[in-house]
């Protein structure tokens, strides 16, 4: 490898081959990554039909445990998804809804949920006859 090849791959991974963003892209890969962990999109699709308490949330989201749960809303809170309102009761009751920008995002969100309940029988088909090809 010569210099001048150095200099050639240092400009195709410089700002100008990565966009007018830098190398995050605008955001889109922090964000990604967050609806892409396990548990957000679920907790995003349940919020979508109605605020919901938290124990509500955990048994309409099977397989979530509770600290995964608390994680995920944590992290919806935080990133303006989710709100979170407290009613002075004892104990507390804790209620989870969409913040605007949650339902903004939602209407996209469920589209992927409706393609996923339409196509997971040939998905999983699909997935049946690539392993029985590839298990021999």
């Amino acid at each position: 490898m010569t210099a001048t090849h150095t200099e050639v791959t240092d400009e195709a991974g410089g700002a100008e081959a990565q966009g007018p963003c830098g190398d995050d892209h605008c955001g889109i890969k922090e964000v990604l990554e967050r609806l892409g962990d396990k548990w957000s999109l679920l907790v995003l699709v349940e919020l979508h039909s109605g605020p919901r308490r938290f124990n509500e949330l955990q048994r309409a989201i099977p397989g979530i445990s509770q600290r995964m749960l608390t994680v995920s809303t944590r992290n919806l809170l935080r990133d303006g998804m989710i709100s979170r309102t407290v009613f002075p009761t004892t104990p507390p009751q804790v209620e989870y809804a969409l913040a605007p920008l949650g339902d903004s995002l939602a209407v996209h969100i469920q589209g992927i949920a409706d393609w996923a309940r339409t196509n997971h029988a040939y998905i999983e088909q699909c997935r049946a006859e690539f392993d029985a090809q590839n298990s021999a």
